[in-house]
């Protein structure tokens, strides 16, 4: 019995190769998911409407509130925090499989051929990735921030974005999805197994950061405050801690840990078969 041959397939000149081609073609493919469409659809609409729930909810119950509550009341917290906690989570999730779910069908091997270089390949999906992140992420944070405010300002307890923090934690918000989005896809493209490189970034973002807290002595602070989004959390904060790192600081500390994966991760990509 023969098998017929297949003919190999062909890379890409040099010169469609290049950056922005395979970004654009990237683009393209990211879109043409039926699955990435209904995944960021599902996620503002939740977003949205935990906004819209807790503020209301809020609002209707504030004449009850202790004076404890009124003293702590964060108005900022109210509107984004279900919205900031949903997007950390479906972003790091969807940066995992961008570029784990090509490994996992075999069609990083097809890729690889059409773009041999694979540093072009992986900055281009970096570069759409992240793209996407933080648009949605702006659309999550003041989107939510907004519709949030409408409901407290009934009983006069909103903020706005022109209050001393404000503006910035709003904005700190999209960039901490955003950066939670990129070390996922690090994590993706260094693992190329989606359910390891889920657990990876999850446990990274969520668990090692509550276990800093158990670290002993002043040097276990010090640590504590530099892991991934105790470091990064604070730009969310409107009153950030004064313990802590600042909010840019701790920010690009957080995109420190992940370029460092991502720098980890290309490495390997290019000692290592499809």
């Amino acid at each position: 019995m023969t098998t017929e041959a297949q003919a190999p397939a062909v890379a890409m000149p040099p010169a469609e190769a290049s950056l922005p081609n395979v970004v654009r073609s990237e683009w393209t493919k990211f879109w043409s998911l039926r699955s990435t469409h209904w995944t960021l659809g599902t996620l503002f609409f939740v977003a949205y409407g935990l906004s819209v729930l807790l503020t209301w909810v809020t609002a209707r119950s504030w004449d009850d509130a202790s004076p404890e509550d009124r003293a702590s009341f964060d108005a900022l917290d109210v509107s984004l925090g279900g919205g900031l906690f949903l997007g950390t989570l479906i972003i790091t999730v969807l940066g995992v499989l961008v570029i784990s779910g090509e490994y996992s069908t075999g069609g990083i091997r097809t890729t690889l051929t059409a773009v041999p270089e694979r540093m072009t390949l992986l900055g281009a999906k970096a570069i759409v990735w992240v793209s996407v992140a933080f648009v949605a992420s702006l659309l999550i944070a003041f989107g939510s921030f907004f519709l949030g405010q409408r409901f407290l300002a009934a009983e006069d307890i909103d903020a706005s974005l022109g209050d001393p923090g404000v503006f910035r934690a709003v904005l700190g918000a999209a960039l901490f999805i955003t950066a939670c989005g990129l070390f996922a896809f690090a994590l993706g493209a260094l693992l190329r197994r989606t359910a390891a490189g889920i657990t990876a970034a999850l446990g990274g973002l969520l668990v090692l950061p509550s276990l800093g807290a158990l670290l002993p002595g002043d040097w276990g602070e010090t640590v504590n405050d530099y892991l991934l989004t105790n470091a990064g959390g604070q730009i969310v904060e409107v009153e950030p801690d004064p313990d802590a790192l600042g909010p840019w600081t701790g920010y690009v500390v957080f995109l420190l840990w992940c370029i460092g994966v991502l720098a980890i991760a290309a490495a390997l990509m290019q000692r290592r078969d499809a």
